[in-house]
């Protein structure tokens, strides 16, 4: 099964390509294909996602797969949420959007620094599809007061799990990719498709 991954995200990309690796999908960026992201104009996870999913299905003739997936901070009543990739202003920069909530954070002691990594999935056989298979996941953990690591991407540096007392970004990628947001909705993916075939 071929599929196009609504995103032009390579640390996205990468990680799907990982977690996918054992079903048989072959997973396209939409780059590849000439595509340029979709504008995320939904309220929620749940629309931005269908947004970007039909985007690349229109334009390529594939099935798509959409990710939209953000951190969610107790502190800041859920922000940065859906506007996590592009919280200090400018799209994709990492080291920014943490400046920005560690400053945000600067004076929030630790029991209050709770927050949760969410990943929705969209799946789209075509672009009319009216039945798009939604599946989520979860990550809970807290924002570090500074960065540890050198692995993952985008929040990973100040995003401690505290089970293993790592930053996501510490992690050997194959215990992230169990633990993460990411990776229990594409597990929830791979038993909604096997249950279908």
């Amino acid at each position: 099964m071929k599929l196009v991954l609504a995103s032009s995200n390579a640390g996205k990309l990468e990680e799907l390509r990982e977690l996918l690796a054992d079903t048989g999908i072959e997973l396209i960026a939409q780059s590849d294909l000439g595509v340029d992201d979709a504008e995320e104009t939904g309220a929620t996870f749940v629309e931005n996602a269908i947004i970007k999913a039909r985007h690349a299905a229109r334009l390529t003739g594939l099935p798509a797969l959409a990710d939209d997936s953000g951190i969610c901070v107790d502190a800041l009543d859920g922000a940065p949420g859906l506007y996590s990739a592009r919280y200090a202003g400018e799209h994709g920069n990492a080291s920014r959007n943490i400046d920005k909530l560690l400053e945000a954070l600067r004076e929030v002691p630790d029991a209050q620094r709770g927050a949760h990594f969410y990943c929705v999935l969209v799946l789209l056989h075509h672009a009319g599809d009216p039945q798009p298979l939604i599946v989520e996941g979860q990550w809970q953990g807290r924002i570090l007061h500074a960065r540890q690591g050198q692995g993952g991407h985008g929040y990973d540096p100040v995003f401690l799990d505290p089970v293993h007392g790592q930053s996501a970004a510490e992690m050997p990628l194959p215990l992230k990719n169990g633990l993460s947001h990411r990776g229990q909705a594409l597990a929830a993916l791979k038993q909604r498709l096997a249950a279908r075939a």
